[in-house]
């Protein structure tokens, strides 16, 4: 029988978030500094073999879903060779990515064929122009054109990702909703978080989920929650009432799903963390790098979860914001 990763609270983590890089072809706001990034250099990003080894003791352990994320995970290199190592191993049943998508079109047929199925595109706005305030650089084409390849090699679902920013933001909640209508994807928006680089977050800044479903609700017309289709999942999942287009909200500072997260992740450099805002790390990479066995990473990995905390914090007065920003943890 296959062990489980259960935590001091009794979650039972399945699902593993890889980072892949921290390279990244844009510069959002809420991850990135504009300028003069330092990124890790090649020889410290742990190697598809180095990878797949962690990914083969976290299957004894009872990991299942493997998610690959940056930075930007397709500027690395061949990552649909990486998808396929990961698809050999029968125990990993669902294999996805989290894209800004300027790459995807080119990439799209080949992760499919790989054996990726889930992909889910970050894009915040509908207009090249709030797109490029909000990245900092152009793309908003290529986006779109990643998207409609998606649809096209046969990935569903194709999810898009968008952040909601109070005072930016609101004038793309309708065409978000509109596209989703229009085009099949779902539209998840994720409630804006403190992992930006630049340490500007302010709660003043949060797009609360409830008032996204207002707007939707009142422009466009009526949303019937369908809830969670997996109790492990963050998002919370809406269907407008006449069946065209599904909406899922991600509240993740306004009603957080730390309770029943079922998720780890490690670094592009190969450090381990139990939460998105953890702020201690687990230098596996020295354990894989230095000779040591897959049981000393399996009890690396277990001593990890069993640390981890009740819950982010963001909410109270003992929040830490984690020196790490966004593209240097992974998504």
């Amino acid at each position: 029988m296959t062990e489980q990763l259960v935590d001091a609270y009794g979650r039972v983590h399945t699902n593993l978030r890889i980072s892949v890089t921290d390279r990244c072809n844009i510069r959002c706001f809420y991850c990135m500094p504009a300028d003069n990034v330092q990124f890790m250099e090649k020889a410290s990003l742990l190697s598809f073999e180095e990878i797949v080894r962690f990914a083969k003791v976290a299957v004894r352990l009872g990991v299942n879903k493997v998610r690959l994320t940056g930075g930007e995970p397709l500027v690395r290199r061949d990552l649909h060779k990486l998808v396929a190592m990961l698809k050999a191993i029968p125990e990993i049943h669902d294999i996805g990515v989290t894209t800004n998508g300027i790459l995807l079109a080119d990439q799209a047929q080949d992760l499919y064929d790989a054996g990726m199925r889930r992909i889910n595109v970050s894009l915040d706005a509908m207009t090249a122009e709030k797109f490029k305030q909000i990245t900092r650089r152009e793309g908003f084409e290529k986006v779109i054109e990643g998207i409609t390849a998606a649809q096209r090699v046969g990935f569903r679902p194709v999810k898009v990702n968008a952040v909601a920013v109070r005072g930016l933001t609101e004038e793309e909640i309708v065409p978000m909703g509109e596209f989703a209508r229009r085009t099949g994807v779902e539209i998840r928006f994720i409630e804006y978080m403190p992992l930006d680089a630049d340490n500007a977050w302010q709660r003043e800044k949060v797009l609360f989920g409830h008032e996204i479903i207002d707007i939707l609700s009142r422009e466009i017309g009526p949303l019937v929650a369908l809830g969670q289709s997996d109790p492990g999942a963050p998002a919370t999942d809406f269907q407008f009432q006449d069946g065209k287009g599904r909406i899922g909200l991600i509240a993740s500072v306004s009603q957080p799903f730390c309770m029943s997260c079922n998720r780890f992740r490690i670094t592009a450099d190969g450090k381990l963390r139990n939460c998105l805002f953890s702020l201690e790390e687990t230098d596996v990479k020295a354990i894989i790098r230095g000779g040591g066995s897959d049981d000393e990473i399996a009890d690396a990995i277990r001593n990890s979860v069993a640390a981890k905390k009740e819950g982010h914090e963001i909410n109270t007065a003992r929040f830490i914001q984690p020196d790490r920003p966004m593209y240097s943890i992974g998504g």
